[in-house]
């Protein structure tokens, strides 16, 4: 820690990577919990709790032992000699990326952290070195992913609370329906984030390790559970309010899960350019890859943490509530499809956005009710957010590079 002290640039790394922090924690909460508060299964409150404590879980147990210097390379870093280009560029991206998501998050949208990031790296980079330092077939595959997110998590979701709403909901006898039928789901369920938590938070690559030693186990525990506890305890007189009452249940440990691997794998974007200031401030290495020291993923776990709690309500209020009217059945719905879609895209390398895929499953499930149960207004602005965001990152973080450049 004594760096610190004699070196500047490392102290204001460190505060604009808490911003950072900060920051995400306070747009990408409702990627784990907007669907839990909208349809009433956990409060506000709950939320901030549950999110805030597993978020800083997930980044500090979790977090990358390694994270890229050259965010997901998307710049090539053998264009960069100086290596105060990485810590005056690792300042303004993280900064300028910080700046839109509090700008975004003052009005409730939600938005890629991960993309903002990136475009904050694209800023600097084509201020140092032009156009030709950056990998335009990573900033197509980023394109890519704005559009096919939302779209696989709306059918995914448009499915799946169709199929609830059918095997349950729709039969003569809802009460019967969901003693077959919930144990199934819930062990589906489990497959997944036992799959997910392989692959998204111990950072494995195979999805068959993946599916065989984690998911399936798991999943067939939780079916077993489920089924069980089902016979014993199923009495409410309502047979609709009754199956909503289980799949409240399940939301929980699914929004638990998703804030977990949120926190082990957002965490990157604030602390792998603190990482990398660190790195050629103290050995003066500038690589593609750095070690990050624990108490670097503990100050990107805390800054999320006290994001979530702070201000993660706006963006947790837009999705959950406002974008369309959620039930129980419908934020599990979104919750199984946002986690089914980024697991096999994940799985494949297929570029995704969690945020985008969790916005475009809720309207998915408001479609299943037909267009006019969406708020038109609210996605539109969505939708101009996410297309905005890495330009906008870059501008800002080009400007406040040159500055640096200047007057460093």
């Amino acid at each position: 820690m004594i760096e610190l002290l004699s070196n500047p640039w490392i102290f204001i790394t460190i505060i604009v990577g808490f911003l950072m922090a900060w920051a995400i924690g306070a747009n990408d909460a409702a990627n784990s919990m907007s669907a839990a508060v909208g349809s009433g299964a956990i409060t506000p409150k709950q939320a901030v709790l549950i999110a805030g404590l597993l978020e800083f879980t997930g980044a500090y147990l979790f977090g990358k032992s390694v994270t890229e210097t050259i965010r997901k390379g998307i710049i090539d870093a053998s264009q960069i000699a100086d290596p105060h280009v990485i810590v005056y560029g690792s300042i303004a991206a993280l900064l300028a990326s910080s700046l839109w998501l509090v700008f975004a998050t003052r009005f409730g949208l939600p938005v890629s952290t991960t993309h903002s990031i990136v475009g904050g790296i694209v800023g600097y980079g084509i201020v140092y070195a032009g156009t030709s330092i950056v990998n335009w077939g990573k900033m197509a595959q980023i394109v890519i992913s704005w559009i096919f997110s939302p779209i696989f998590g709306a059918i995914v979701a448009f499915i799946v609370i169709k199929l609830v709403s059918k095997t349950i909901l729709q039969q003569k006898d809802p009460i019967e329906s969901a003693k077959k039928w919930v144990p199934f789901w819930i062990g589906i369920t489990f497959v997944i984030i036992g799959s997910m938590f392989y692959i998204k938070v111990m950072h494995g690559d195979s999805l068959l390790i993946a599916v065989t030693n984690y998911g399936i186990p798991v999943g067939i525990g939780a079916f077993l559970i489920g089924f069980v506890l089902l016979r014993r305890n199923f009495k409410i007189d309502d047979p609709y309010l009754g199956a909503e009452s289980i799949f409240k249940k399940v939301q929980v440990p699914i929004s638990a899960y998703l804030a977990l691997s949120h926190g082990a794998n957002d965490v990157a974007n604030a602390i792998g350019p603190v990482a990398a200031v660190y790195t050629v401030a103290t050995m003066g290495l500038v690589g593609m890859k750095v070690p990050v020291p624990k108490w670097i993923l503990a100050m990107g776990g805390l800054g999320i943490a006290v994001g979530v709690a702070t201000y993660g309500y706006k963006v947790m209020e837009t999705v959950g509530r406002r974008i369309t009217e959620l039930t129980n059945t419908r934020g599990f719905s979104i919750n199984f499809s946002a986690a089914s879609v980024v697991l096999v895209a994940s799985a494949l390398g297929l570029p995704i956005s969690t945020t985008h895929t969790v916005v475009g499953a809720v309207i998915g499930v408001g479609l299943a009710r037909g267009v006019k149960a969406i708020n038109k207004e609210v996605v539109k602005d969505i939708i101009i957010s996410w297309f905005v965001t890495v330009p906008v990152a870059a501008i800002i973080a080009g400007i406040i590079f040159k500055i640096l450049m200047t007057v460093g």
